[in-house]
């Protein structure tokens, strides 16, 4: 464990970095449900759907799913720092908790992303609105528990 004492000198580089892909990441979490929002309104094989099948695509694999495995891996090399978070402070277990389901919010995405590449989508307009909610509230609850730390 003490070989991990040299992450406390790039400390602040891992958390701005860790930062700056959570941003990236919550973007596209954020975006992509809008883009099929707007995809629901189309007609199936029309240019305007064979557009929004390339920015959903692109999203995805080029700004969404790379700054999620930044953000991931920023994040362990942090809690890999030696006394960065105790493990008795429950506010980063109830932060974890929220990440975890904000990652199987992130597999539903390319699910559903999926299914429109292959004109095969299953909801309606409302509903992507609905679940565009989801990432806001996850990312608030972690906001909290990152920065207030109630528990």
């Amino acid at each position: 464990m003490s070989e991990l004492y040299f992450l406390w000198d790039w400390y602040d580089w891992l958390k701005a970095l860790h930062v700056i892909s959570v941003i990236a990441w919550m973007a596209g979490m954020l975006y992509l449900p809008r883009l099929f929002v707007y995809h629901c309104g189309v007609v199936s094989g029309s240019e305007q759907s064979e557009t929004f099948k390339i920015m959903e695509r692109r999203l995805l694999k080029a700004i969404t799913t790379p700054a999620m495995f930044a953000s991931w891996f920023f994040g362990i090399l942090m809690l890999a720092a030696p006394g960065a978070v105790p493990a008795d402070e429950y506010w980063m277990w109830l932060k974890l908790g929220m990440l975890v389901l904000l990652e199987i919010f992130y597999f539903m995405l390319t699910n559903w992303q999926q299914q429109f590449a292959e004109d095969n989508n299953r909801h309606s307009a409302k509903f992507y609105r609905l679940v565009n909610e989801v990432p806001t509230l996850l990312m608030i609850g972690i906001v909290i528990m990152v920065i207030v730390r109630p528990l």
